[in-house]
């Protein structure tokens, strides 16, 4: 008897798959049309002309954000850019050749310089000589809290003391107290993994995110917290799993505040996918995916899998499947699955580094 009835339920989840997945496919963009870390506007132009070999679109746009004080866009240009130098230099070459004091094309190659270290075997001794790269880019422009982001970084790689990073990190804010990237960089400075613990990291991470403005990623740093304990520890006790969940709920009304398919907050919402599905919440991570669109990102995925795009499309499909399973296999028309409605967002100006 009980084995038919085991049977007898498998039998049911497989037909509420089959009815209701198909549906459950409905404001998900076809597989063809996601894309993985989908430059905006403004990057794709500068990344065209660089692929060309001319430099000035990125000079141009790097330059606006540096005269705006666009400090979230800058940081997230520049990691973009420096990572398509990291294969293809010749127009950064050429750009440092004809302005080498220029502190846009100083900013790109200190941070080309801190990714290649990071990836060498000697990453310490490696950051370590790239140290003055960094010093030069914040000197040429001293208002920018960019190249401070990667000293945090620089000093996580060198095992910086938690003295010579508190002095870094003030540095950082007071150029810009609540750039996303910066607090990233402090967030994975004082996780597990390296020099801090799971309460220390959520602990700064919440603060944060309490002090943070209206719309600004910072508000999703506890969710940043989260996926790292997620990361490092398979089972959570009932007051980690309650932080975690009190993260991902922030996130999700962050999330909230922006529209649809919005480019901005993009990362968020995969990070914040991911999270949801760690805590089986399906229906809200299925949602994700929805508000998410087309604008599948390399993290987190990228820690899952050397495909992070293929990781991301087979994630949404088995949440779907999860989705369906749990739905009733029979429903009155009124009471059948429909994406959640939301208000329309204003999506605020500003980025962070990807």
């Amino acid at each position: 008897m009980v084995r038919t009835m085991s049977l007898f339920r498998a039998l049911i989840s497989t037909a509420r798959m089959v009815r209701h997945t198909p549906r459950l496919g409905d404001g998900l963009p076809p597989d063809e049309s996601v894309l993985l870390d989908a430059p905006d506007g403004q990057l794709g132009p500068a990344l065209i002309a660089a692929a060309l070999g001319d430099h000035q679109p990125a000079a141009r746009l790097l330059a606006a954000t540096r005269d705006a004080a666009e400090w979230e866009n800058r940081d997230r240009y520049v990691v973009r850019l420096a990572a398509f130098a990291y294969n293809r230099g010749d127009w950064l070459a050429r750009w440092l050749a004809d302005t080498p004091h220029d502190p846009d094309a100083l900013l790109v190659k200190a941070e080309l310089a801190v990714r290649r270290a990071w990836e060498s075997p000697a990453r310490a001794e490696q950051l370590r000589e790239v140290g003055p790269l960094i010093g030069a880019a914040a000197e040429a422009a001293p208002r920018d809290p960019v190249p401070w982001r990667l000293a945090l970084d620089h000093a996580r790689g060198t095992h910086a003391t938690h003295t010579a990073f508190e002095v870094l990190w003030e540095q950082a804010i007071r150029r810009s107290s609540h750039h996303y990237g910066c607090h990233v960089a402090a967030l994975q400075y004082l996780s597990a993994v390296w020099y801090g613990s799971h309460r220390e990291c959520f602990d700064f991470a919440e603060r944060a995110a309490e002090d943070a403005l209206p719309g600004s990623l910072v508000q999703a740093l506890p969710v940043r917290a989260a996926f790292t304990q997620l990361q490092t520890e398979a089972v959570a006790n009932s007051v980690q799993a309650e932080r975690i969940d009190t993260a991902a709920d922030r996130a999700v009304a962050l999330s909230a505040a922006y529209g649809a398919g919005d480019p901005w907050p993009a990362e968020v919402r995969n990070l914040l996918a991911y999270v949801l599905i760690a805590r089986g919440r399906w229906a809200e991570a299925l949602e994700q995916f929805r508000l998410i669109g087309p604008y599948a990102t390399s993290f987190p995925w990228s820690r899952l899998t050397d495909d992070p795009l293929g990781s991301f499309l087979e994630t949404r499909d088995g949440v779907r499947i999860e989705v369906a399973s749990t739905m009733p296999l029979r429903q009155p028309s009124a009471q059948r699955f429909r994406p959640i409605r939301r208000q329309p967002g204003r999506s605020p100006s500003g980025g962070h580094y990807a």
